[in-house]
């Protein structure tokens, strides 16, 4: 009898760390989370989603075999398995987590940043199932991206292309994480939409707003539910500019669709109305009415799964 085949699919994040076993058709067998932050050492974090992998794979032993492991991660190095100076994690400097895992495992393992990986199981399970240009947009605690370009994901000569959250959108703009000012996702993301709602209360004197404290984008989204005009404000400026962009960054892989995933994207026409008519008021003539701008389909809780798993999926079918 031929043994079916499962990934391990890992995604490292600066909170949790998500992981579990996934078949070939996507289909979720387990899925766990640990505290990322409970492991300063990034070798014991491996121990424990092995031993916890190892344990889950003897209830299919029979019948499965573990074939490769995925592995999503911010700043992750496709080329060299490894996570780069990751400014949300408290591990420092260049981590080898690919090789930590696969001797530990005995399996092939491959690592990518987070983003390709979601972009890569939005190909696979989401919307862009038989596209071959797209980009790919997490609105969340930050802006990211992946970008797939003839099928294949452009990672650039160093694994680190398609960095659209860092493209500098006001010479002397907000501060970012990432030591610069005026980055995309300090205005387009959970973030930056917190900041720009702030802004707006404090201009228009709404102190007793301001004094409720803007918890999350989700206490802007009941806010703009509600009818309220600052919040329906924020997420105008934010769709603006986060349309503008998109615009720019069509001119380089002219893409057939852009997917935006991610606790913004569920604002639904709050976010994609300003942002599709900025879009298409920015594009160049040759591209106006050809791109979609659409919401990603891959499910919120499972996508960091899927897009792990995918990195080796790609590869077995």
């Amino acid at each position: 009898m031929t043994k079916q085949r499962l990934v391990a699919a890992i995604d490292i994040g600066g909170t949790n760390t998500v992981f579990g076993l996934v078949d070939v058709n996507g289909k979720i067998l387990l899925k766990e989370t640990v505290s990322t932050e409970h492991f300063p050492i990034p070798e014991d974090l491996v121990a424990v989603v092995c031993e916890h992998i190892k344990r889950a794979m003897l209830q299919f032993v029979d019948t499965s075999e573990l074939v490769g492991a995925g592995i999503g991660a911010p700043n992750g190095n496709y080329f060299k398995g490894t996570i780069e100076f990751a400014p949300n994690l408290k591990w420092e400097g260049v981590v080898p987590l690919a090789k930590l895992f696969s001797e530990r495992l005995l399996i092939k393992t491959v690592l990518t940043n987070d983003a390709n990986a979601a972009a890569i199981g939005e190909m696979m399970f989401g919307g862009a199932k038989g596209m071959r240009d797209f980009i790919f947009i997490t609105l969340g605690t930050g802006l990211g991206s992946g970008i797939v370009a003839n099928g294949e994901m452009i990672l650039g000569h160093d694994s680190f292309a398609g960095e659209i959250g860092h493209v500098i959108m006001f010479a002397d703009g907000r501060q970012c994480g990432c030591g610069r000012k005026g980055c995309l996702e300090t205005y387009c993301s959970a973030t930056g939409i917190k900041r720009t709602y702030s802004d707006l209360l404090m201009s228009n004197h709404d102190k007793a707003n301001l004094q409720a404290r803007v918890a999350d984008a989700k206490y802007i989204y009941d806010k703009a539910i509600s009818g309220d005009k600052d919040a329906i404000e924020a997420f105008n400026y934010t769709g603006d500019l986060l349309g503008l962009a998109l615009a720019n960054s069509v001119a380089y892989t002219s893409p057939e669709a852009i997917f935006l995933f991610g606790g913004l994207a569920m604002a639904g026409d709050f976010i994609f109305k300003p942002t599709i008519e900025s879009f298409e008021r920015n594009l160049l003539n040759i591209y106006k009415n050809k791109i979609k701008i659409l919401p990603s389909q891959l499910n919120e809780n499972d996508s960091a799964i899927l897009g792990a798993a995918s990195l080796i999926l790609k590869e077995l079918n």
